[in-house]
Parts: C-alpha cells; sequence; structure tokens
C-alpha cells in the first residue's frame, strides 16, 4: 500500500518505519503513563530535565553536546522546556549564548522522571528478553557490518542515478 498517492514514491519503502512506529507507540503508553499521575512533561523531555538535574544550569551548546544532539536541536528543546515552564534561559558570557537551569517546577519532576526513566530501561530488558534475539545483539552485529564494510559503500552499490555536474 502506498501512502503517497504514487505508485512509485521512493519513500513508501521504509526500512526504519517500523521501528519508528514501535518506539512511538511505546512513547504515547510513557505519555498515557505521565498523563495519568498528572504530569503535562513529554517522554521526549525526560533525559533533558535530568541532564540539567544532574549537571547543573549549562549552555545550549553544552546540553546539545551531553544529549549528543545538534545545537538547532537543543534549542528546539529547550524552547519546549521553556514553554512548559520546566526551565529558565539567561543571557550567557556572551550575546550569542543561553544558559538553561531547571525552575523549580522541573526539579520538583526529578524524582518522578528518573524512577521512571529506570523503570522504563528495565521493563524494556524484559521485553527485550522475550525475543529470540536481543535488540542490542542486532545493532551490535549491524555495527560489525558496517566496520567490515560501510554504509555509504553499500548505498552506492545500489545508486543507479548521479548528480549532473
Amino acid at each position: 500500500m502506498t501512502t503517497s498517492g504514487s505508485p512509485d514514491d521512493p519513500t513508501d519503502v521504509d526500512f526504519w518505519r517500523p521501528l519508528r512506529t514501535l518506539r512511538d507507540a511505546m512513547e504515547a503508553e510513557l505519555a498515557a503513563l505521565y498523563r495519568d499521575r498528572g504530569l503535562t512533561v513529554r517522554p521526549r523531555l525526560t533525559r533533558p530535565v535530568i541532564t540539567l538535574a544532574r549537571t547543573g544550569p549549562m549552555t545550549i551548546r553544552e546540553l546539545a553536546d551531553a544529549l549528543e544532539v545538534t545545537h538547532s536541536a537543543a534549542s528546539q528543546t529547550v524552547g519546549v522546556l521553556r514553554g512548559d515552564g520546566l526551565v529558565e534561559t539567561t543571557p550567557g558570557r556572551d550575546a550569542r549564548t543561553r544558559v538553561v537551569t531547571l525552575t523549580a517546577h522541573g526539579r520538583a519532576l526529578v524524582p518522578l522522571l528518573e524512577a521512571e526513566w529506570r523503570a522504563t530501561e528495565q521493563a524494556l530488558l524484559d521485553l527485550d528478553s522475550e525475543t529470540p534475539y536481543p535488540f542490542l545483539a542486532v545493532v551490535a552485529d549491524l555495527a560489525a557490518a558496517l566496520e567490515r564494510r560501510p554504509f555509504r559503500e553499500r548505498v552506492e552499490e545500489h545508486l543507479s542515478v548521479t548528480v549532473p555536474a
């Protein structure tokens, strides 16, 4: 079945879609758990809040580095956190930097968010134990295969169209 309406749309075949769909479904379950407990924070914001709680105030660049995301992604996340009343930002040492600090509301959520993080990791390990081939083994095997032959080479092997000069 195509989603674009075009029978030859290459994006209708998406290797990662099942994994994204599975993760989205699990994240929706966490969001429901949060709602049931009266929390308005989104599950994807748990890690930045915990990171700020554990490291203290930091610049958006430092937060991006800690979360292993781009500066742009961290900036967008900080905007959402600020909008949700979980952080505040103040000018940094120069006009280009902003320092991010948890608000009292953000700090108050940390014990539950840390407990949920640990519970989620344990639930994932439990779920993983129910499968015949552990997910982390799949990831390690894929990484080893890419060490033997990089992904770029694999894509180039199947790429039949070149960009005009």
